[in-house]
């Protein structure tokens, strides 16, 4: 059974940093695509973050060059590490995985999310 779990959500102030742990099991995913998104409340679910099997990493631009994906094989985790936060990256954030695709059309499989809240 393939499992994406969560974890490093918080609340935190306006202007720190936090790290997102994403580790999956079931299978090995090291040639898959891994990304983040996340959702505010009464706002769809957006794409925040990718990165594929070849280290690529694509950005959605509200958090290009304060967030920062990273992955590690052996571990079969995904990072998120989250610079500058500001209130309106208050959300929940999903870890998920894509054996073909990158960016926003990703999700052949989702975890079930942790919660960043940031105040200001």
């Amino acid at each position: 059974q393939v499992q994406l779990v969560e974890s490093g959500g918080g609340l935190v102030q306006a202007g720190d940093s936090l790290r997102l742990s994403c580790v999956a099991s079931g299978r090995t995913f090291s040639r898959a695509a891994m990304g983040w998104f996340r959702q505010a409340p009464g706002q769809d679910r957006e794409f925040v973050a990718a990165i594929s099997w070849s280290y690529t990493t694509v950005y959605a631009g509200s958090v290009k060059g304060r967030f920062t994906i990273s992955r590690d094989n052996a571990k079969n985790t995904v990072y998120l590490q989250m610079n500058s936060l500001k209130p309106e990256d208050t959300a929940v954030y999903y870890c998920a995985a894509d054996d073909s695709r990158i960016g926003e059309r990703m999700g052949d499989y989702w975890g079930q999310g942790t919660q960043v809240t940031v105040s200001s």
